[in-house]
């Protein structure tokens, strides 16, 4: 695909994944609003609300000037604090007004995309807190439609709705997953030199991934399989993104561990590389 097919495949995964959030909370009694998610410390009215503070953000509104309560103990960094304030600003909305926020956020945001002016490789502010920073306008979408989609799977575990592991969304965010598994075993985990560790994942994005730590100390990917690589993880397509945005602990996921295990572990132990 072109630059410019790439930006709109992004903008058409974005409306699909974000038009399904706003499917799943429509109906929603006020309770239900309350029900906790696997996103640490939010409820499905604070994930509701993140999405929409990101989008708004990208709008250029104003991010709300609001004091955060003290005892908020999942805010434990400024990243976190930046998440928090316009979560917590809303957890006093009712279910209406949050639904009636969303979707005129929705309305708003496809205009964006739409009339848009940027290019792909166009720089553009990616408004991440302290980790704000300058990117491509083609990176900017992926990394929105990978952010809606995970919550989308929060809200669908939280409701007990599944669905959407197959859509177009969850195809960026696996390619999206897969380009941060180097960083997993390579960095984070600390494999040496020479270690290949196969990825075998099962389910609606099947896929098997090969990482190689080189000489130096730096990883790669690719789907060559080895033989007898050093480590073999085998789990499902919803574990390994559950696993990889941190929504579940390794030693309850149910992944198969084959090789090394001590190194096995160390992968697992540091398998949530998002923010």
């Amino acid at each position: 695909m072109t630059d410019t097919q790439i930006v709109q495949a992004y903008a058409d995964a974005w409306t699909q994944s974000i038009e399904a959030v706003s499917e799943l909370v429509a109906p929603l009694t006020e309770g239900e609003w309350n029900r906790p998610t696997e996103c640490p410390g939010w409820s499905v009215r604070d994930v509701v609300s993140h999405v929409i503070a990101m989008e708004t953000e990208l709008l250029g509104d104003p991010r709300p000037i609001h004091t955060l309560p003290r005892d908020l103990r999942h805010v434990v960094d400024e990243f976190t604090r930046y998440c928090e304030v316009p979560v917590d600003k809303r957890r006093c909305h009712t279910g209406p007004e949050m639904t009636a926020e969303l979707e005129y956020t929705v309305i708003r945001r496809a205009r964006a995309l739409r009339d848009t002016r940027y290019g792909p490789t166009d720089e553009v502010r990616w408004p991440m807190g302290p980790y704000a920073r300058d990117i491509p306008y083609h990176q900017l979408l992926r990394a929105r439609v990978f952010d809606v989609w995970t919550h989308e799977q929060d809200l669908r575990r939280a409701l007990r709705t599944p669905g959407g592991l197959d859509s177009a969304a969850a195809g960026v965010t696996r390619d999206y997953l897969v380009e941060m598994l180097p960083k997993a075993v390579a960095k984070l985990a600390g494999a040496p030199a020479g270690t290949t560790v196969v990825f075998d994942v099962s389910g609606a994005q099947e896929f098997m991934r090969t990482v190689r730590v080189d000489e130096h100390g730096r990883g790669s990917v690719d789907e060559q399989v080895p033989l007898a690589p050093a480590v073999r993880l085998t789990l499902d397509w919803e574990t390994f993104a559950r696993l990889a945005c941190g929504r579940i602990a390794p030693a309850a996921a149910g992944v198969k561990v084959e090789g090394d295990e001590a190194l096995a572990r160390r992968i697992l132990d540091n398998f949530a590389v998002t923010p």
